[in-house]
């Protein structure tokens, strides 16, 4: 087993295709349909699923991939510390719960660095999908927060998947909307004066969704709820229904526009308020890229001055 192969293997992965896979790698499709069968042999098991659609992974095959990623992400680590510069792009990722002020480090971050060097990606997603994304090195780190209620069932998650939590900031629940909005004006929000607007949350899917949730306090009783998928759906269903959501009051007008406001919520007996604790995700003992060490002192730096 190669490096090489390592890398041959994630990329079909990822393309769902040897034909796709061939183009990127700059290899012939002989060569590397060759080199896969040479390493299934080797390994004794079906990395692929093969037919006329494409490719797709077996169940070895995922788990291979899995154990294959983290291989070859630290062995770029290790090149770009201590190897002179190959000719493939250097990858790195980030997967996130919708936070504007990640997105914003980031960009700081990227404008750091060679763009025709380096091949970047950023994944607003479902939290879930942080965790998987991060234990199987698709990222190099993962934001998300933890409180009261989702502590026990995430802090499983992260240890069983071999993860660490460190944390960037606390924050208090907020409940955001936008500048129109017949609340906008108030100094803070009672739970009872948002009865008769629209909740608006984040899809996490059907599994333990309430332990997933991005919204602080997600357990209390909406009488209107939304879902949906993206930063840009949540603000237009804000302007266009009155919808609110809660959150942790960071927010970047640089990148979310200056229409929106996030007002303090105001507990009360019923429905008290929570803390957020915001942190990033990575796995154990991981040694961090150059980018993300940068990343994280992008973070650091805008929360710091808020």
């Amino acid at each position: 087993m190669t490096l090489q192969q390592l890398r041959y293997v994630i990329t079909i992965s990822e393309t769902g295709s040897f034909n796709k896979a061939s183009e990127l790698l700059y290899i012939s499709q002989p060569s590397l349909t060759s080199s896969v069968k040479e390493l299934e042999k080797e390994l004794g098991i079906a990395i692929f699923h093969r037919s006329g659609k494409g490719v797709t992974l077996t169940n070895d095959g995922v788990e291979f991939v899995t154990y294959a990623r983290q291989v070859y992400y630290q062995y770029e680590v290790l090149m770009e510390r201590y190897g002179t510069a190959g000719n493939h792009k250097k990858k790195f990722g980030i997967s996130t719960q919708h936070y504007s002020f990640a997105v914003k480090a980031f960009v700081e971050m990227v404008k750091n660095f060679d763009m025709e060097e380096y091949e970047f990606a950023i994944r607003e997603t479902k939290t879930k999908e942080i965790i998987e994304d991060v234990s199987t090195s698709k990222s190099e780190i993962g934001i998300l927060y933890l409180c009261e209620f989702n502590r026990n069932l995430l802090g499983r998650l992260l240890k069983t998947n071999e993860l660490e939590f460190h944390k960037l900031i606390d924050c208090n629940a907020y409940v955001y909307l936008w500048k129109g909005h017949p609340l906008a004006k108030c100094q803070s929000i009672r739970f009872s004066q948002l009865a008769d607007y629209p909740c608006l949350s984040f899809e996490q899917g059907n599994e333990s969704s309430f332990y997933f949730a991005e919204e602080i306090l997600s357990t209390n009783d909406y009488p209107r709820t939304i879902k949906a998928n993206d930063r840009a759906t949540m603000l237009n269903l804000m302007t266009g229904l009155n919808g609110y959501t809660l959150c942790s009051g960071i927010i970047c007008e640089e990148l979310n526009g200056t229409d929106f406001v996030a007002v303090p919520y105001q507990e009360d007996t019923e429905n008290p308020n929570s803390k957020m604790e915001i942190g990033y995700i990575v796995k154990k003992n991981l040694i961090l890229s150059k980018m993300g060490k940068l990343y994280i002192e992008e973070l650091k730096k805008y929360l710091t001055v808020i």
